[in-house]
C-alpha cells in the first residue's frame, strides 16, 4: 500500500476529522475568551463609577474569575485523557458565555443613570467620581455625583458572573493543548501552539481597544433618546456603555463554542507530507494507548490521596520552584497594571476612559509583545 493510498480516506472523514481546523476554532475560542478578560479589565473603573464600587471591590471583582479556575484546575491533570476533551472545551464556552452574559444583567435590571446637576470643568477632568474643586463644601455634603444601585444587589450578580467566567473557562487552553498536541504533526505541534499563545497576547489588546470604542456612548443609549443626553465625554459625570461590549464578547464567545461539539473524541494523527505514511504512525498511537490504560487504572480517590505527596515532590525540585515563583511574580504585575493603570491614566493626567483603554490596548500591550519578540530573539542568538 503506498503513501498516497493510505492517505484517501483520511481527507474523506470531514473537517472536523482535521487538526488544522480545531487550530483555526481553538485560536478564535481563545480570543473571545482573552477578549472579555480585556474589556472587563477595560470597563471596571466605569463600572466602579457607575455603581459606587471601591477600589478594594474593583479588585477583587477582577480577580475574581480565578477562585473558580483555581479550584477546578487540579481535576483536569486528572480527566483529561478520560473525557471528550473537545466537548468539554464547548460546554465550557457555553459556561462562560453565560457568565459574561451574566455580567451584563445589571444594566437592564437597574434604572437609568442619575446625576447632579453641578457644572464640571471639562478642559481639566480628573475623571474622579466627585470634583470637590468645583462645588462649595455645603454643596458636597448635600449632593452625590449620582445615584448607585444598591451594591449589595449588584455586586454578587458580578461575581457570580466571574465565578462562572471561570469555571467555563478551566478546561479551554489545557484540553486544547493538550488535544493539539496528540494529534498534530511532530513537525507542526509547535507552530499551531505558537499560534495560541501569540493570541493570548492580541485578545486583551482587542479587548481594551473595544472598551475605548463602546465607552464613548452614554450608558444608557437604550433607554433615552440622544436629544435628552446633556453630558459629553469629558465630563467627570459622564459612564459609557460598558455593558454593550460584554454582549457582543458573550455572543462571540457562543458562538465559538458550537463547533466543539463536532469534533471527535480522537481523529487521526497529522502526517507530513514528506514522511511516507508507514505503519510507524500506528505504532506511536499503540505507544501511547498502555499509558492512557495504565492512567485510566488510577481512581479519582487514588488521585486525590497522591496529589499531596505529588505536590510535595514537585516544589522540593528548585528550578521548577523558583520559575514558578518568577511566573506569580510577573502575572501579579501583569494584573495589577491591567487592571487599575486605565484607572492612574484618567486621574493622573486628566483623561477619559476611553482614551486610556485606548492607550493600554494600541500601545501598551503591542509593546510588551514587541519587547517579548526581542528578548525571544536575543536568547535564540545564543542557543
Amino acid at each position: 500500500m503506498t503513501a498516497i493510498e493510505t492517505t484517501r480516506p483520511r481527507r474523506s472523514m470531514g473537517l472536523f476529522n482535521n487538526i488544522k481546523f480545531f487550530v483555526l476554532c481553538h485560536g478564535i475560542l481563545q480570543l473571545a475568551q482573552l477578549l472579555v478578560s480585556g474589556y472587563l479589565k477595560g470597563s471596571i473603573t466605569t463600572i466602579e463609577r457607575r455603581y459606587g464600587f471601591s477600589s478594594q471591590m474593583s479588585g477583587l471583582l477582577a480577580a475574581f474569575n480565578e477562585v473558580g479556575n483555581t479550584v477546578l484546575i487540579v481535576f483536569v491533570s486528572f480527566f483529561g485523557s478520560r473525557v471528550h476533551r473537545p466537548r468539554c472545551i464547548g460546554i465550557g464556552a457555553m459556561i462562560a458565555s453565560m457568565g459574561v452574559f451574566l455580567i451584563a444583567l445589571p444594566h437592564f435590571i437597574g434604572g437609568e443613570y442619575k446625576y447632579t446637576g453641578f457644572n464640571s470643568n471639562t478642559e481639566d477632568n480628573s475623571s474622579g467620581l466627585c470634583q470637590s474643586q468645583y462645588i462649595s463644601h455645603e454643596e458636597e455634603s448635600n449632593q452625590k455625583c449620582n445615584t448607585k444601585m444598591n451594591s449589595t444587589v449588584v455586586y454578587p450578580i458580578f461575581l457570580l458572573g466571574q465565578l462562572l467566567l471561570g469555571i467555563g473557562g478551566v478546561p479551554i487552553q489545557p484540553f486544547g493543548i493538550s488535544y493539539i498536541d496528540d494529534y498534530a504533526g511532530k513537525r507542526s505541534s509547535p507552530f499551531y501552539l505558537g499560534i495560541l499563545f501569540a493570541v493570548t497576547v492580541i485578545g486583551p489588546a482587542l479587548g481594551y481597544m473595544m472598551s475605548s470604542f463602546f465607552l464613548r456612548f452614554f450608558v444608557d443609549v437604550d433607554k433615552i433618546s440622544p436629544e435628552k443626553i446633556l453630558l459629553k465625554n469629558g465630563d467627570a459625570r459622564w459612564v459609557g456603555a460598558w455593558w454593550l461590549g460584554f454582549l457582543i464578547a458573550a455572543t462571540l464567545l457562543f458562538l465559538t463554542s458550537l463547533p466543539y461539539l463536532f469534533f471527535p473524541k480522537k481523529m487521526s494523527k497529522e502526517e507530513v507530507e514528506e514522511i511516507p505514511a508507514e505503519p510507524s504512525t500506528e505504532k506511536m498511537m499503540e505507544d501511547k494507548k498502555p499509558a492512557t490504560d495504565t492512567m485510566e487504572e488510577v481512581s479519582l480517590t487514588e488521585f486525590l490521596k497522591s496529589f499531596p505527596t505529588i505536590i510535595s515532590r514537585t516544589l522540593r525540585t528548585p528550578i521548577y520552584l523558583l520559575v514558578v515563583l518568577a511566573q506569580v511574580n510577573i502575572a501579579a504585575m501583569v494584573a495589577g497594571l491591567a487592571t487599575f493603570m486605565g484607572k492612574f491614566i484618567e486621574k493622573q493626567f486628566a483623561q477619559t476612559a476611553s482614551f486610556s483603554n485606548m492607550m493600554m490596548g494600541a500601545i501598551n500591550i503591542p509593546s510588551a509583545m514587541v519587547g517579548k519578540w526581542l528578548e525571544e530573539l536575543y536568547y535564540a542568538s545564543w542557543v
